[in-house]
């Protein structure tokens, strides 16, 4: 098989269309793998880069309305029916326990209660940590293609030059004409797997930076959320 390969590879035709087809069968799987999880990279990418956007445009929009100075209680029957981010659904969360609490007790008796601003705490905690999970949804896979696909690539180079040496020996040819075709189909793969694992990092560590940064907001929101509920307890106001 591998001097059929050889032979095929004579023809002159470098485009990388011909260099997959002339490839070994383990090569073009390997190839066809790179090329599916370089595609599914980069609807990751273009996700996330939208989310994070909007999660963005959506934070700045509430906290403008939370310390615009207004009733939680009229903030809460606007946005609590339907969160639309998670800094919102952090908000409706601990502001439904409150309720949830005060309408059981009455205030006057929640000042005494320290209980419920654990509870709030855990809530909101909680919440945050469910939604954080969402928005790191895919991250595993940019990092594992990002690390394994050079290498995998790197095994497609492996196999496709061990192929062209068994041709090379079968023929007794070692011109560069003949050589060189089946060396640059082996490469290929390597190329492949660069292409996929390069985008993968950059896009993984400038992610996990965004949501480390975003994940550091909603725990600040939450702090100082905690801190106004506690107040009230303490002062005993709705």
């Amino acid at each position: 098989m591998g001097a059929e390969i050889l032979a095929g590879s004579v023809d002159g035709d470098m485009s990388m269309i011909a260099l997959f087809w002339r490839a070994d069968f383990i090569v073009k799987l390997v190839m066809l793998a790179l090329i599916g999880a370089s595609i599914w990279c980069w609807a990751i990418i273009v996700d996330k880069f939208v989310r994070m956007r909007r999660l963005g445009g959506d934070a700045d929009r509430f906290e403008d309305q939370f310390w615009s100075g207004g009733s939680l209680e009229e903030l809460y029957e606007r946005v609590g029916s339907a969160p639309r981010d998670p800094m919102t659904l952090l908000f409706a969360s601990a502001m439904r326990e409150w309720r949830r609490s005060t309408k059981r007790t009455g205030i006057e008796d929640m000042a005494m209660h320290a209980g419920l601003q654990s509870r709030i705490g855990q809530v909101m905690q909680i919440t945050m940590s469910r939604e954080m999970e969402r928005i790191e949804r895919y991250m595993g896979f940019l990092a594992t293609v990002g690390s394994t696909a050079p290498f995998i690539g790197l095994f497609g180079t492996v196999w496709g030059i061990m192929n062209s040496f068994q041709a090379i020996a079968a023929t007794e040819n070692t011109s560069l004409a003949v050589v060189a075709p089946g060396i640059a189909e082996a490469l290929f793969a390597t190329a492949l797997g660069l292409v996929a694992a390069i985008p993968a990092v950059v896009a993984y560590n400038k992610f996990s930076a965004d949501i480390g940064r975003y994940a550091g907001r909603l725990e600040t929101f939450a702090s100082e959320f905690s801190a106004i509920l506690s107040r009230q307890l303490e002062e005993g106001e709705a």
